[in-house]
């Protein structure tokens, strides 16, 4: 099952509060999300949030339609919550305010994935 990064630019200095704004983050409502049309499109496994000086880095296990999670993750109040309590933080404003501009952020934030291993394709599996 992928994971994927998202990527933030911080001020740095401020791990404390970053940290302290993710401590109090308001959890999807379902771990299971739909494609644009309704459909089933995949389930969020879990996720990691990880900041080093000015950069923060949000990484998201799941299963299903990666573009998907953007829209499902942009419906979420806790996630529009979490989007105000950090602005103050963010070296580079962004307009995620409505569920477009978080989809094309979230898009655009999305780090190259070089590899991805699991137990699952350990070759002392086979």
């Amino acid at each position: 099952m992928p994971y994927a990064a998202i990527t933030y630019r911080v001020k740095p200095g401020h791990e404390d509060e970053i940290a302290a704004v993710f401590a109090d983050f308001q959890r999807v409502d379902t771990p299971d999300y739909a494609a644009a049309d309704g459909t089933a499109a995949g389930r969020l496994l879990g996720t990691g949030v990880f900041v080093k000086d000015d950069v923060l880095v949000r990484v998201i296990h799941y299963e299903g339609d990666f573009a998907a999670v953007g829209r499902h993750m942009a419906a979420q109040r806790g996630v529009h919550v979490l989007e105000e309590r950090l602005a103050p933080y963010l070296a580079e404003e962004r307009d995620t305010t409505s569920a477009e501009g978080f989809a094309a952020y979230f898009r655009n934030a999305v780090m190259r994935p070089i590899a991805q291993l699991t137990v699952d394709t350990h070759p002392a599996r086979a």
